[in-house]
């Protein structure tokens, strides 16, 4: 990382963040993980939500309009994000309020911050999000303090060296130096019993093989003091979360203007600027405003509301169409063809079911969609996917009529053989009882037509029960395997 030494700080006087972690859960045990997180004092989300505290999730700082979540979406991306229960297909959400303070150290610096309030979701294919809401509690930060906390809390294992070092200290005297373990053990112990690991793949932490990094997404909305104008610099090094050098210094991870410029173009959303600029990248949403809290109600409130589904929307697809390409390259052509069939079905289920270019009725909404979309590069996964089924349904076309032609040849084999034969198939000795020793006394005649028969009702017999195993193996198989489609 390159220091640029006139990259200045502005003040962020408050500001609400937001840590997503993807995870891996067993579908098949999706019944029992719910019960699991209600007993633990997580609530499921409807838009009815009779009794639920959902604006209590950000500490009532805005009202969440659940009508307004409601018209925000097309109506057949409606009903995949908010299944009214939770036997129906979509996105099961549970969230518990937990306002609770601790404190991060890093880097010599210390951050109180509270922890406001945690999201379970379970979403298809297995694929589930933990979403941790917290507040920083000291005011008025500069921004490389705010951007090096962000650093440090979304590295869930601190295997680099700039992440490593930091610790999390709990009220109760209890510390953590992984956040993951402060996560999972301590405030979502309900569902960490249901979370898949691959044990095919050694030596990786995690339960998504196929995602990026050991990192959580961020999201986050700024507010910086009235006045502050926002350099391309600034804005940059929002977009990648530059926080501080390992020297304490302001750092950046450019120092090429004309990158800088690129990577803004890009990434960069400035339709209510100058108030209010907003970047998504690879790895964090962020939301940046120089008005009072009282004065942007209306956009926290779809911060924290229809934005945060439209982000999720667009992250589950990027690790869906990840997901996809990792199982290809781990399929064996010569011996996995229900492997196969079973990744045609994931992706063809996954791109008529839940795959949507546009998923909001609002042109905001639509704006912000393209830019998650770029920011993922959405268009040329789904494009690599494209190409991957087409190459499987060639791979199972071929395998299919090679099928054919061999069952094909056997049959004609024995046909011409029955129609040169005609009537004559039939020998006199298999009337009544044969002893071996008269079918020893057969010529090539009778040798031929006894092959024939014995032959052609052997392999009747062995086609019915092959077919009737592989449908009975194939069932099985899908009740115990692990693929977690």
């Amino acid at each position: 990382m390159t220091e640029v030494p006139d990259t200045k700080d502005f003040t962020v006087e408050d500001g609400y963040l937001s840590f997503i972690l993807p995870f891996a859960y067993r579908k098949k045990q999706i019944r029992k993980a719910a019960d699991a997180l209600e007993k633990d004092g997580f609530h499921f989300f409807t838009l009815e939500d009779p009794g639920g505290r959902i604006n209590d999730l950000y500490e009532g700082s805005t009202e969440i309009s659940q009508e307004e979540l409601d018209q925000y979406f097309l109506p057949y991306v409606e009903r995949k994000i908010f299944p009214p229960t939770i036997e129906e297909y979509g996105f099961h959400r549970f969230y518990k309020i937990i306002g609770e303070e601790f404190t991060l150290t890093a880097d010599g610096e210390r951050y109180p911050f509270r922890f406001m309030s945690l999201d379970v979701t379970l979403g298809p294919f297995g694929i589930g999000f933990l979403t941790s809401r917290v507040r920083l509690l000291d005011k008025n930060l500069p921004l490389s303090s705010v951007l090096n906390f962000m650093q440090h809390f979304r590295a869930i294992e601190n295997k680099l060296k700039e992440e490593q070092g930091s610790v999390i200290y709990c009220g109760d005297g209890k510390r953590f130096s992984s956040i993951h373990e402060f996560l999972v053990d301590r405030l979502a112990s309900a569902i960490r019993p249901f979370i898949f690991h691959d044990e095919r793949l050694t030596g990786y932490f995690g339960s998504l093989p196929y995602f990026e990094d050991e990192r959580m997404f961020v999201t986050s909305f700024l507010f910086a003091e009235p006045g502050t104008e926002f350099s391309e610099e600034q804005l940059f090094r929002i977009g990648r979360v530059d926080g501080l050098s390992p020297d304490g210094k302001p750092f950046i991870s450019a120092s090429n203007m004309a990158y800088i410029r690129d990577y803004l173009d890009n990434y960069l959303h400035d339709r209510w600027a100058p108030d209010l600029y907003t970047l998504a990248t690879d790895f964090s949403y962020t939301n940046v405003t120089t008005k009072s809290p009282e004065e942007m109600q209306r956009p926290l409130a779809h911060f924290m509301g229809t934005h945060y589904y439209n982000f999720l929307l667009h992250y589950f697809y990027r690790i869906m169409l990840l997901r996809v390409s990792f199982e290809y390259s781990r399929l064996k052509w010569d011996k996995d063809e229900e492997y196969l069939k079973r990744l045609i079905e994931l992706i063809t289920i996954f791109s008529s079911w839940y795959y949507f270019k546009h998923v909001s009725v609002r042109q905001e909404g639509r704006e912000l969609g393209l830019l998650f979309r770029k920011a993922f590069n959405l268009d040329d996964l789904f494009q690599e996917v494209r190409t991957t089924l087409d190459e499987l349904y060639r791979t199972q076309e071929n395998a299919a009529a090679n099928r054919m032609n061999l069952l094909l040849f056997f049959l004609t084999v024995f046909t011409v053989i029955s129609g040169i034969y005609g009537m004559n198939l039939v020998i006199e000795d298999w009337k009544n009882d044969t002893s071996l020793n008269e079918i020893s006394k057969y010529g090539l005649f009778e040798w031929t037509a006894l092959l024939t028969a014995v032959l052609g009702i052997g392999m009747s017999i062995y086609l019915f029960f092959t077919y009737l195993g592989r449908i009975v193996w194939r069932k099985l198989k899908r009740r115990l395997d692990d693929l977690n489609f």
